[in-house]
């Protein structure tokens, strides 16, 4: 009678190169990071050049929101790949496409087997 291999759970945060092992980086949290980093530097660098306070902040603006729509759509996207591909989003009541063959939209429609000047 044989019994099923049974596994010894590591601890969290342990790995198999040994508990000392850094945990892995996120490519999304250092692009943020650089990001930020370029909010406050560019500004700095075009009050430096003698551009307007206004005009450093509207662009130290822009920056921030962009900054942060890109972080959110980088998280969104991580969380899409992170699905089991059989998952699939609801698709919204107004938009199902409809059964059977596909619309022909414009073109020369003829005959079932008629040959085309």
């Amino acid at each position: 009678m044989s019994r099923p291999h049974q596994h010894a759970e590591q601890p969290s945060g342990a790995s198999e190169a040994g508990p000392a092992a850094p945990p892995p980086r996120d490519a999304v949290t250092d692009l943020v990071r650089w990001a930020a980093f370029s909010v406050v530097l560019v500004p700095v660098v075009l009050l430096y050049c003698g551009t307007s306070f206004a005009g450093a902040a509207g662009t130290a603006l822009g920056l921030a929101a962009v900054t942060g729509v890109c972080r959110l759509l980088l998280r969104r996207s991580e969380r899409v790949a992170g699905r089991p591909s059989g998952a699939h989003r609801a698709v919204p009541a107004g938009r199902r496409h409809r059964a059977g063959p596909p619309a022909h939209r414009g073109g020369r429609h003829t005959g079932k087997n008629t040959p085309v000047d």
